[in-house]
């Protein structure tokens, strides 16, 4: 890398810093001037004899003015759901950071390329920005299809522990000290739950709600209505593994019919690229028109949107569930 370059990624860095701490700047003084104005027009008094709730505030970053910032957007309980269940030990604040500090350097690393026009960097810089978040998004993904592989053995488990006699929390708490991970840590969290006095239908919603599993959420209904009429839960966890591993079988059959799809789909967007290169390889400077020509590098750019569009469509039309 140049020393030009270098020196224009370092302003672009600076200039997005300045700005960044401008706003933030900005959205904390004028979040104080609203908080303390309505305090100052509304007082609020406690009654002798009132109780006032003290909630701890988990924080969002360990810098306090990007934490406060993060504080006042709502796309942050969702953020902050999919790292759990990616069972990553990131903050919603590093996770950001790390955005914008992969979308800055892409966009400062795009503009010393002349023949890339602005919109075109931004979009980069966009989906460079993203990054950090579907990497996030693929280990929970990959997280909770392990947890459905192993969950009909665990119900199988817990179906074989209630036939010995055991109550369904004990049988539980036998599951999270037996299976592995994730299995595992996700049962044990119950148990802890469970130990420190919440109800196990309560603690049941909670797994549920971290693994969002249709049939976590099935075994969870299962054991609540069983909870309120009666009956052998054994046997209805013996019906629902078995149910679950015909379904996970009919969708592998499913996967693999897929498999063509999904195999021509890569095959179409890798093959004009590889031509591109043995092109290029073969006689150097053939396709250095496509950069010179202005009209050559719309058409390009279009092109290229239009393979990687093509890609994801081809994707979503072979993306079947069952």
């Amino acid at each position: 890398m140049e020393r030009s370059d270098i020196m224009l990624f370092l302003f672009v860095l600076a200039v997005f810093l300045a700005s960044f701490l401008l706003a933030a700047a900005a959205v904390m003084a004028a979040a104080h001037f609203l908080e303390k104005g309505a305090a100052g027009s509304s007082p609020k008094r406690g009654r002798p004899g009132e109780s006032t709730a003290i909630l701890k505030m988990e924080e969002l970053s360990s810098i306090s003015l990007w934490d406060s910032l993060l504080h006042k957007f709502d796309f942050v309980e969702g953020m902050r759901a999919r790292i759990a269940e990616s069972d990553m030990n990131w903050s919603v604040g590093r996770l950001t950071s790390l955005m914008l500090l992969v979308g800055a350097f892409a966009f400062a690393l795009l503009t010393s390329m002349n023949w890339v026009p602005f919109w075109m960097e931004f979009l980069l810089a966009c989906a460079a920005a993203g990054t950090p978040y579907m990497y996030v998004l693929g280990r929970r993904a990959r997280r909770l299809d392990e947890f459905q592989k192993q969950f009909p053995d665990a119900l199988d488990f817990l179906s074989r522990s209630l036939r010995a006699g055991h109550p369904l929390p004990v049988s539980i708490e036998l599951l999270a000290q037996e299976d592995t991970a994730p299995l595992s840590t996700e049962m044990r969290k119950t148990v802890e739950e469970r130990k420190l006095g919440m109800q196990l239908d309560q603690a049941l919603e909670n797994l549920a709600t971290r693994v969002p599993i249709v049939n976590v959420r099935v075994f969870v209904a299962a054991v609540k209505l069983q909870s309120r009429t009666g009956g052998k839960l054994s046997e209805v966890l013996d019906g629902l593994a078995e149910s679950m591993r015909e379904a996970g079988s009919v969708e592998g059959e499913v996967k693999a019919l897929a498999a063509h799809g999904r195999v021509t789909g890569a095959v179409l967007t890798a093959l004009p690229i590889l031509i591109a290169l043995m092109m290029n390889f073969v006689n150097p400077g053939y396709l250095n028109i496509i950069v010179e020509n202005p009209t050559a590098r719309i058409l390009t750019i279009a092109c290229v949107l239009g393979l990687v569009a093509a890609h994801f469509v081809i994707r979503k039309f072979v993306d079947v569930r069952v």
